[in-house]
Order: structure tokens, then C-alpha cells, then sequence
């Protein structure tokens, strides 16, 4: 009994004192919050650095922890309400609006970042000296640093001043992480010496099958919660009961996800898109406003227990004592690493930023993507964050402890990159954004884009009631319209879809009213 109480009591105290430390980094982090300079990531990473260095000289340079990272504990806790508050807190409108844009940076920008990253890394490392990995460790180390962080420039970006800009940042950093976890997930399953075009292949099929199927589940959790909600009136009795099913429903569907070994990032994201489409406007409005707040604050506090241990471990003495490089064949991995992710971010952000605005010919210019909006596009999506950290932990160590030498120095390379990144881009992100967008410049936009979304009403639809000679000339007015605006046309028609179909079965605002 004993025994039992001393274990209790051996793991309350560390876990008091890391609660203690997050209060500490939202206090210090608020009193910093006009700082023209620093942001919650770094504060928390800086707090992080300073507490592990307080804890290595007390345990006499053994550890800079009192908690051990298991990936799992990321993965099952601390990832769902960051990726399922991320799918909640989306602008609808401007999501669906720029949905593809958005995709052609978080989809197969990634895949281009991914190829950069790997094939630099396989023919740069052992020319530095670090052997010992296998092509499919390549192809996972370039999933890992092709997940960005863009927290740290949505802070500084203001949604009303550059809605497009704002949108496609936001849109892409959530929609990269679900691809580079899904692409990461669809690599663990090849065990190839070499990649050839048939592995190549399988990664790829795995990659559609694990993202059509985890975006089906999604999808089904959320209507299922919205139907429910809808049907059965939860908020006559209690508001409490609405907000715990969206809550669990959400947290079940990651775990299915999981369960069915298919991506539950992708799976609880749009499961908070759906549930914040249909499902929020089926709630009391006591509801509505404590659910926005509840899952910020759930996401905030998950995001900062990451960086503030990613500035703890980067301290940790031992995982730097199995380094198997000297000092400035460290330093080459590192500005490699740094150097293949500005490269392999130049390399599809501006192509495809091209693509888009070739997509977008027929709307206005306030729907395309400027150059220098393509320089933030492009700096944002610099800095690395939790996911690549949680990567590299469920890559290269067991259960949070990392036991052969190649593996620990991919951990510190990782801890390396995510901190360089995070503090000096982090520091240089608002300057960097003041310069290229004084404040006030974009307000017209707000009108050309009022005005581009109320033609989007007007496209033309093929109709049950007129002659089958008046719906071939609407039918080839549409074809047309579909060549020339694409994107307007698509969406379009989705909304009236959405507003004739959807909405009468799952609920939701009026079409004026999404945003």
C-alpha cells in the first residue's frame, strides 16, 4: 500500500509542477502580448528552455525533464482538440471560397516538399557523415519537416484587412499537417531498401485510401452529431448535454479513425468543420458561445504543453550525449535540413501560386494571389511546430526514450530545426509582414470580394421546369462558365446544393448568414 501511495505520489509531483509552469507561460504570455516581436510559441519554448536548464543543474546534469514525451500521448490527447478546434474556428466561407488554392498548397505542396526534403537528406547526410538510414526513414524525415506551424503569422495577419491572404494561410497549415500525418502514416506501411515506381505507387494509393476514407468518417461523425442535435432538441433540457456529445462524438471518430488505422487528424477536422457548419447552429446560443471558447481554450493549452517541452528537451543531456556527429558536422545537418525546407517550400508555393491565379482568370484581382502575398504564403509556412516534433518521437524512439545513435541525432535535429525555426522566424515574422503589407492597404479588397461572391449567386442552373432546348443552352452556358471561373462555379453550385439538400435535413444558417 505504501508502495503504491510513494508511485502516486512520485507522479503527481512532476505533473503539479509542469501545470504550475503552463500557468506561468500564460501569465508571462499575456503580459508580453503587445510585444511587437514575441508570440505564445516562443514565449513558451523560451520558458521551456529556462525551466529545463533549472532542472538539469538540480539533478547534477542527468535530466532536463520531469515528464517524458510518449508520442502516444500526443497523438490520442494532445492532437485532437488542436486539429478539431482548427476545423471548428474555420471561416467557412473563405475556406470554401479559396478550398482550392488551399489544397493545392496542403496536398500537393506537401508531396513536392516531401520529395525535396528526402531526396536532399539521402544524398546530403552521408556526405556529412550521418549513415545508417533507411529510404523509407528518408521519405519519413521529409514528412516530418514538411509539416508547418503558421500559428505564429495567423497572430500577426488580420482577417478583415486581407481575408484571402488570412484564408489560405489558415486553410493550408491545417489541411499540410492532415497530409503530411496521412502521407507519414501511408510510409510506416513500406519496408523498401530502394524505392521503385511500384513503392512509389503503393505510398501513394495508400496515401488516397487513407485520406478518402478518414475524410468519409469525418464527415459522417459530424452530420450524425448535427442530425442528432436537430432531431432530438437537446438544448430544451440542458446545454451541457449538447456541448459534451459534440465533444465526445469528435473525440470518438478520432479514435475510430485510429481503431480502423486511418488518419484521425484528418477524420476529427472535418468533423469540427461539419459540426461547426450544421451542427453549432442547432445548439442555444449559450452553447454557441461556450463552445468557440471551449475548444480554443483546449487547442491554447495543448499547443503550449507542446512548445514548452520542446524547450525543456532540447536540453536533455543524455539524447546529446548519443550524437554521433561532432560538432560541425551537426551544424551541416542542421543548415541542411533548414536549407531543403526553404527550398522545398520556394518550389511549389510560387508554381502554384501561378496554377491558382491561372484557375482564378475570370474573377476579379482581389481573388489572386499577389507576389508579395506569395512571400508571406511562403514565410509562413517556414517554421516546423508540434507535428513534426510528435513525428519524429513516433519515428525514432520507443516510448519517448531513444536508444541508437542515428535515431538520437535525428530527435536533436528535429528539436534543433523546430526551435531555430519557431524563435528566429518567429521573430522576424511581424517586421517582415508590416514591410510587405502596411496597415490598411487591403481594405477594397473587402468590396471587390462582396461583390465577387454575389455573381457567384447568379451562375446559372439547369431547371426541371423549362424546355428541354432552354436547358441545353443553360446546360452549355453552365460548361462554359465552368472553364472560365472554375472555382466561382463550383462553389456556387455547392451552396445551393447545401442550401436546398443539406440544411432542411442537419440544420444550419441561411446562406447570407455563413461565415
Amino acid at each position: 500500500m505504501d508502495v503504491n501511495i510513494d508511485t502516486t505520489h512520485s507522479q503527481v509531483v512532476p505533473i503539479t509542477l509542469f501545470v504550475a509552469v503552463l500557468c506561468l507561460c500564460l501569465v508571462i504570455g499575456h503580459l508580453l502580448d503587445e510585444n511587437r516581436w514575441v508570440n505564445e510559441s516562443i514565449t513558451a519554448i523560451i520558458i521551456g528552455c529556462v525551466v529545463g536548464t533549472i532542472i538539469l543543474i538540480a539533478s547534477n546534469w542527468k535530466s532536463s525533464r520531469f515528464l517524458r514525451f510518449d508520442e502516444q500521448l500526443f497523438f490520442i490527447y494532445l492532437l485532437p482538440p488542436i486539429i478539431f478546434n482548427a476545423g471548428f474556428q474555420v471561416k467557412k466561407k473563405q475556406f470554401f471560397h479559396n478550398f482550392f488554392p488551399i489544397m493545392l498548397f496542403g496536398v500537393t505542396g506537401v508531396f513536392i516538399s516531401t520529395s525535396i526534403v528526402a531526396a536532399g537528406c539521402w544524398w546530403l547526410f552521408p556526405k556529412i557523415g550521418l549513415k545508417g538510414l533507411t529510404i523509407s526513414e528518408y521519405i519519413s524525415i521529409g514528412t516530418i519537416f514538411s509539416s508547418t506551424d503558421t500559428v505564429c503569422t495567423l497572430q500577426i495577419l488580420h482577417q478583415d484587412e486581407t481575408p484571402l491572404l488570412y484564408s489560405l494561410v489558415f486553410g493550408e497549415g491545417v489541411v499540410n499537417d492532415a497530409t503530411s500525418v496521412v502521407l507519414f502514416n501511408a510510409v510506416q506501411k513500406i519496408n523498401a531498401s530502394t524505392l521503385g515506381g511500384k513503392a512509389a505507387l503503393n505510398i501513394f494509393l495508400d496515401f488516397l485510401y487513407l485520406f478518402s476514407t478518414s475524410t468519409i468518417l469525418g464527415v459522417t461523425a459530424g452530420l450524425l452529431t448535427s442530425y442528432i442535435l436537430r432531431g432530438l432538441g437537446f438544448g430544451r433540457h440542458s446545454s451541457v448535454r449538447e456541448i459534451s456529445l459534440m465533444i465526445l462524438i469528435a473525440y470518438l471518430s478520432y479514435m475510430l479513425a485510429e481503431l480502423f488505422e486511418l488518419s484521425g487528424i484528418l477524420t476529427v477536422f472535418f468533423a469540427g468543420v461539419l459540426m461547426s457548419h450544421y451542427a453549432w447552429h442547432n445548439v442555444t446560443e449559450s452553447s454557441r458561445i461556450t463552445t468557440r471558447h471551449t475548444f480554443a481554450a483546449m487547442s491554447f493549452i495543448a499547443e503550449t504543453f507542446i512548445f514548452l517541452y520542446v524547450g525543456m528537451d532540447a536540453l536533455d543531456y543524455e539524447q546529446w550525449k548519443m550524437n554521433i556527429l561532432s560538432l560541425w558536422a551537426s551544424i551541416g545537418i542542421y543548415s541542411s535540413v533548414m536549407m531543403l525546407i526553404l527550398v522545398g517550400r520556394a518550389a511549389f508555393v510560387f508554381p502554384l501560386s501561378v496554377v491558382s491565379n491561372y484557375m482564378k482568370r475570370g474573377g476579379d484581382g482581389s481573388s489572386k494571389i499577389s507576389g508579395k502575398h506569395q512571400v508571406v504564403i511562403w514565410w509562413a509556412g517556414l517554421m516546423r511546430g508540434a507535428v513534426s516534433v510528435a513525428l519524429a518521437f513516433k519515428q525514432f524512439t520507443l516510448s519517448g526514450v531513444t536508444l541508437d545513435p542515428v535515431d538520437a541525432t535525428m530527435i536533436t535535429t528535429t528539436i534543433v530545426v523546430v526551435l531555430f525555426s519557431t524563435i528566429v522566424f518567429g521573430f522576424l515574422t511581424k517586421p517582415l509582414i508590416s514591410y510587405l503589407l502596411p496597415p490598411n492597404t487591403n481594405t477594397s479588397s473587402n468590396i471587390n470580394r462582396c461583390r465577387s461572391l454575389k455573381e457567384d449567386i447568379t451562375l446559372p442552373l439547369l431547371s426541371f421546369e423549362e424546355s428541354a432546348s432552354e436547358n441545353l443552352s443553360r446546360a452549355k452556358e453552365n460548361i462554359s462558365m465552368l472553364i472560365e471561373r472554375p472555382v466561382y462555379t463550383i462553389h456556387s453550385y455547392w451552396r445551393r446544393f447545401d442550401d436546398t439538400y443539406m440544411r432542411p435535413i442537419f440544420g444550419g444558417p441561411c446562406s447570407t448568414d455563413l461565415t
